[in-house]
């Protein structure tokens, strides 16, 4: 098997690197957590010039027509910045679960709309009862005279506070559906907050809110939120891999410049010891990502096995690497002003994201299939 990356994607992982080494250093990213939004506008529309948005999308809609490879090492490199734009809801998961469904002008046209940056859309899909699981959904559907209706309700959506589109999964007659509503739409209630690694998200209440169905035959809908959520999956845990590395990067430099007993600690060999286990964690977690990005870009077959299992992996690894450089740190891992500790709260919420560790254990044992049985009962 070829691990290396084509002379395109290299080429994309430099300029990445590049802007978030010149552009995103650790301050100017404590600014735009700082501003209301919790994104910079300006930033996401270099985005969308520099063709990242669309790095994984069809070259008719305005993509580059790569995968999630090209997401991928995007999402590795804003790992190691903490880039707190909403790349991963609006480019990965909404656009990625949006291209699932069968095509049609709506589809179309939104697509091009996020691609270009003129638009942010959101995926509301996950429920407070769910814990990360993709079949549980409580959320109604009901058509009427004028379109269709929604309520229930909608829980850590992504990406929410600054989207302009929401595109909302819900139980039909017709079994499971997309639906497309406005944040501002009547019936609809949204609570935005900041997370524990300063990325915004919102609750999402829905009393008998209009919305427009995304046309698609019975089943599309379930098949377009699972790509998506495999394809979020992919670039969350290649974000984890970037946000460790540069994690025991900090660590590794601190403990070779810092003092105790007249000898730098990197000396003590418990240390190194705890280093090298983070590096091993770390680049297991890069190996298992390989066979995620794998199984995403290949045949269905096994697919939910292979993605289960790296979840499972690089959640682990996250919450050890996390711990273990804020400990080695001492006491000023624990600051905010310090790097280290944004590092760990972010690899932290990674453990949690899209269901933890324990979920997709059982995702990898179940092999595949079954997933949506319990939101049809």
């Amino acid at each position: 098997m070829d691990f290396n990356l084509t002379s395109e994607q290299q080429a994309l992982a430099d300029s990445v690197r590049r802007f978030c080494h010149k552009d995103y250093d650790f301050q100017a990213r404590r600014a735009v957590v700082e501003t209301p939004e919790g994104l910079s506008r300006e930033t996401w529309a270099r985005f969308a010039s520099l063709g990242w948005i669309g790095a994984s999308l069809p070259e008719a809609l305005g993509g580059i027509g790569g995968s999630a490879i090209e997401n991928a090492v995007i999402m590795e490199e804003f790992g190691r910045a903490l880039v707190v734009e909403p790349f991963l809801s609006a480019a990965v998961l909404a656009l990625q679960t949006l291209a699932a469904l069968p095509r049609s002008d709506r589809r179309d046209e939104l697509m091009r709309q996020g691609i270009s940056g003129e638009s942010l859309i959101a995926l509301a899909h996950g429920e407070l009862a769910a814990r990360g699981a993709i079949d549980r959904i409580t959320t109604r559907a009901e058509r009427t005279g004028d379109g269709w209706r929604l309520s229930g309700h909608k829980s850590l959506v992504l990406g929410a506070p600054t989207a302009d589109h929401l595109l909302v999964s819900a139980i039909g007659d017709e079994g499971v559906g997309l639906f497309l509503a406005s944040p501002r739409a009547a019936g609809l209630r949204l609570q935005p907050y900041r997370m524990l690694d300063d990325v915004r998200v919102a609750d999402i209440w829905l009393d008998d809110t209009p919305a427009e169905a995304m046309a698609a035959p019975p089943g599309a809908a379930k098949i377009a939120i699972e790509a998506g959520t495999d394809h979020a999956l992919t670039a969350v845990c290649a974000e984890a891999v970037g946000a460790m590395d540069a994690a025991i990067a900090l660590t590794r430099d601190y403990i070779s410049s810092r003092k105790q007993f007249g000898v730098t600690l990197s000396s003590f060999q418990v240390l190194q010891h705890r280093m090298a286990d983070m590096l091993v964690e770390m680049e297991l977690s890069r190996s298992i990502l390989y066979q995620g990005l794998a199984a995403v870009t290949g045949p269905p077959t096994g697919r939910p096995r292979a993605i289960g299992a790296m979840k499972a992996v690089v959640s682990s690894a996250a919450l050890f690497v996390g711990r273990n450089a804020v400990q080695l740190h001492g006491g000023i891992g624990m600051t905010d002003e310090y790097a280290i500790g944004h590092y760990y709260r972010r690899l932290f919420v990674i453990a949690g994201q899209f269901g933890a560790e324990s979920l997709h254990l059982r995702r990898m044992a179940a092999g595949g299939g079954g997933f949506w049985r319990e939101c049809e009962e």
